[in-house]
């Protein structure tokens, strides 16, 4: 059996089963277990070799993709970090109190695109941590003469999943469950020629970033691992 017949088979037993299962409508949501947060105080303004750079104003997105990033998501957070070298990171951060499949994260690879960026590279990859190794998607973003690479990840309930199928198949799992989980974008990037050079660089920064949260926080970022 072929791939794409394959993918024709999963997403007809997964239609299925969500037309089967009609009834068990998720009642728990897990936002609502897990207690209020504030992303702005989760990650530090300054950890490791880290700090703020205030002199750089985060991209700004257009109306229209702006009106849907605030359906999906509660909070939202951008900055830009420098070290004493003189290496720039952005951190984008979003929190979405419902992830079912009418609430589903809006993908970089998508958002980039939408704001005018050409996307020429696109792979899923491994990152590692000292709390384990992340599912990440790594990018490469082009507009003109900015190049910038990058790399996210996404949280869906418990756990870092792969954008994708493994994303739906987690959204159906929680709701057979009865449960709507809550989910996270992590998104890091740099601008760089080098698109090498700028994961290395930013596998660092998210490894010290983790490093500096609370356990709590911690578990907010990255989940309890790949499911």
């Amino acid at each position: 059996m072929n791939r794409t017949v394959t993918n024709v088979v999963l997403a007809g037993a997964m239609l299925a089963t969500a037309v089967g299962t009609r009834a068990l409508t998720p009642t728990v949501n897990m936002a609502d277990q897990k207690g209020h947060f504030e992303l702005e105080k989760l990650v530090p303004a300054s950890f490791a070799d880290w700090e703020i750079d205030a002199s750089v104003v985060p991209l700004k997105v257009d109306p229209e993709t702006q009106r849907q990033l605030n359906r999906i998501y509660n909070q939202t957070l951008s900055r830009t970090y420098i070290n004493k070298q003189g290496e720039r990171v952005m951190l984008s951060v979003a929190y979405g109190g419902d992830q079912s499949n009418t609430m589903a994260v809006h993908r970089p690879e998508v958002c980039y695109v939408a704001q005018g960026f050409n996307m020429n590279y696109n792979r899923l990859d491994q990152l590692s941590t000292a709390y384990g190794s992340l599912p990440v998607r790594r990018l490469v973003a082009t507009q003109g003469n900015r190049i910038e690479p990058i790399t996210y990840w996404i949280t869906v309930g418990e756990h870092t999943i792969d954008p994708g199928m493994s994303q739906k198949w987690q959204q159906l799992r929680y709701s057979l469950a009865g449960q709507v989980p809550d989910g996270m974008l992590v998104r890091v990037s740099s601008i760089e020629t080098d698109r090498e050079r700028a994961y290395v660089l930013q596998q660092r920064f998210v490894n010290d970033m983790l490093a500096s949260v609370s356990e709590s926080g911690r578990q907010r970022l990255i989940g309890n691992g790949a499911p």
